[in-house]
């Protein structure tokens, strides 16, 4: 009688990050199909509203089959409420073309300049705040960062970057190397903030060569990840944050206050807890930006705050979430409970 060996036991070797990228679910019809729902087409609009339908297959399969309803799937289903119009839903929810400092640079706020790193997305998030920002135009990256690096080199304030996009970690690793050395000639600058929903959505993103790169820089390292509902986590992205931690980053959540999606006491515990059982500390909890397109996603300021008063009496401080709203010119991100004032 033949066995197995203990080699053919073992798991599959995982798959590259770019080819799990390039199977995406790319049509509205499929992704129903997927999750059960494939005769339902009274889901969706008549066209993708002006924003491509994108998401890994890894994270639909965390949906619950043939529930419409499902968190995540609300977060990137297109739908007919895209086209409806409301009074302050702008294409430029937050004021990043006036903030624009060099190409594909944002400087908004003291000591900090934020860089366009990539136009792309693993998944496109329907409430995106830069669901119309013309990435063709605004790219940091461009020139080999030439422009961005200038303005933070003539600038002593500036002692972090922060990365974002798109999704910086669109870029291949090589890239992201090929930027930080430029800032590690720039001593005023101390501190590397990466924004990126990939370890979520597409946990092999944190691959041994990008751990690598991120355990090497001689910088403080900040990841802030984007989950916005408990079962965005699963082991794979257990396992991503672990490897960012040990790569020396500290691992914060930001959030979005997303109607029908977790905007109950019940869902968001549950997303504090469960982002911290990963290693990940809760940072914001931001109230919709007001991009058009999004308007069926928001939650008024009142319910907001009744949500947080719960989480405050639920958990304990550190695993309860700021919650904030952005508005262009201001300074900073504003609380919420300032505008109740």
């Amino acid at each position: 009688m033949i066995t197995a060996s203990p080699m053919s036991r073992l798991s599959p070797p995982a798959r590259a990050w770019r080819e799990l990228w390039r199977e995406a679910i790319t049509d509205a019809g499929e992704l129903l199909g997927a999750v059960g729902l494939a005769g339902r087409p009274d889901l969706l609009p008549p066209d993708d509203a002006g924003f491509p339908l994108r998401v890994p297959r890894g994270f639909v399969a965390r949906m619950r089959p043939g529930d419409p309803n499902d968190p995540l799937l609300l977060q990137v289903l297109p739908r007919r409420a895209e086209h409806d119009t409301a009074e302050g839903f702008t294409v430029d929810a937050v004021g990043d073309m006036a903030a624009k400092a060099g190409q594909g640079l944002l400087h908004k706020y003291d000591g900090r300049a934020l860089l366009i790193a990539s136009g792309s997305c693993a998944v496109n998030c329907r409430y995106c705040f830069r669901r119309h920002f013309p990435y063709g135009e605004e790219i940091a990256a461009a020139a080999q960062w030439r422009d961005a690096l200038a303005h933070v080199r003539a600038d002593s304030s500036i002692r972090e970057i922060i990365l974002s996009g798109g999704d910086p970690l669109a870029l291949a690793t090589h890239k992201l190397a090929e930027l930080t050395r430029g800032l590690a000639a720039l001593p005023h600058v101390i501190r590397l903030r990466i924004h990126t929903r990939l370890p979520v959505v597409l946990p092999e993103r944190v691959d041994a060569e990008f751990t690598d790169w991120l355990g090497a820089l001689p910088l403080q390292k900040v990841v802030v990840l984007h989950a916005n509902h408990a079962n965005e986590f699963d082991d794979t992205v257990d396992a991503a944050c672990g490897r960012l931690r040990d790569a020396g980053a500290t691992l914060l959540n930001q959030s979005v206050l997303l109607r029908g999606v977790n905007d109950n006491a019940d869902a968001l515990a549950s997303l504090s807890e469960r982002s911290f059982a990963a290693g990940v500390l809760p940072y914001y909890l931001h109230q919709l930006d007001k991009v058009a397109g999004a308007t069926h996603f928001e939650v008024d300021d009142a319910h907001a705050l009744r949500l947080i008063d719960s989480l405050r009496r639920r958990l304990p401080g550190y695993l309860v979430p700021k919650l904030v709203r952005e508005l262009p010119g201001d300074p900073a991100k504003r609380p919420i409970a300032d505008f109740a004032r």
